[in-house]
């Protein structure tokens, strides 16, 4: 028991050091008007808060947040099919699972270089693509085209993270139970119905966890739009994170940028809360049945 409490010690003592002081701090500067660099600073109450529900511009920013949430969100259905597929008896699985995660362990800021190219009006290898077959007429200004963009840097983002979460799904799916698919196929259960009954209710603990790291991922988005498009045109493809730290290091309001950082934890935390009662209500309902 002494060797328990002993071993929990020292996770605890960083969790506090480096998460709870911090957000204390973090919920503190909120109240204040700290430029990042005076030693003094002056407490305006919710004056931050205030003004950081009347900036249009930020505003603008989560929505574009909300682009990225919304086609990840689709694309998790198709990284579990992807799952399902490579977990089964497939040639060459091993090759299709290094290409699948290959993306996720490039480095970002690389990532986002090589597609600010590929999209590049000037030779972008994109347009010559199109080009090559005929398809000129869907030639777009791809990075420039406040309509478009954030759809363009969503599929940079899908592009690179989606291997990560059939990663994850491959690793859920694997650790189900073998007899259980056995007895299933012996009863007659083709592949849909094994899918549905066995395989889905078996990995919605990972399921979770997906839809989660969506929520934190979308929200939290950054080096891809700041490389990319710098949050361009304007803020046509800004996102939260990408405004916040712009308003603490370009403008140097750190108070402000704190009160934006309190509001994305904030938002992590409470969609995060609806999303888990909704997957324990479906996992209870399943078990009921």
């Amino acid at each position: 028991m002494q060797f328990v409490i002993t071993a929990l010690v020292v996770p605890v003592i960083l969790l506090i050091v480096f998460v709870v002081i911090p957000a204390a701090d973090l919920f503190r500067m909120s109240f204040t008007d700290w430029d990042g660099y005076s030693k003094d600073s002056s407490i305006v109450g919710f004056t931050n808060y205030i003004s950081m529900l009347k900036n249009k511009d930020l505003w603008l920013s989560l929505k574009n947040n909300a682009v990225y949430f919304v086609i990840h969100f689709f694309m998790i259905a198709a990284e579990l099919g992807f799952a399902v597929i490579l977990t089964g008896r497939l040639r060459a699985a091993k090759l299709y699972k290094t290409m699948v995660f290959m993306p996720y362990i490039i480095n970002g800021v690389a990532v986002a270089y090589a597609f600010s190219y590929f999209f590049s009006p000037i030779n972008g290898a994109f347009d010559a693509i199109l080009g090559v077959l005929n398809l000129e007429f869907l030639i777009r200004n791809w990075l420039s085209d406040p309509k478009i963009v954030n759809y363009v840097l969503s599929f940079v983002s899908v592009w690179r993270f989606s291997g990560y979460h059939v990663i994850l799904f491959m690793a859920a799916l694997q650790s189900i139970p073998q007899d259980v698919a056995e007895a299933a196929r012996v009863d007659g259960a083709n592949a849909w119905q094994l899918f549905k009954y066995i395989q889905v209710p078996g990995i919605m603990l990972m399921v979770d966890f997906v839809l989660f790291d969506n929520i934190r991922g979308s929200l939290q988005v950054f080096d891809i739009p700041f490389v990319i498009t710098s949050g361009g045109p304007g803020y046509a493809s800004s996102t939260f994170t990408l405004y916040t730290i712009k308003t603490a290091f370009t403008y140097s309001n750190f108070g402000l940028a704190s009160t934006m950082a309190v509001a994305i934890m904030i938002m992590i935390v409470f969609i995060y809360v609806i999303q888990n009662k909704i997957i324990h209500g479906l996992i209870l309902r399943d078990r009921r049945k």
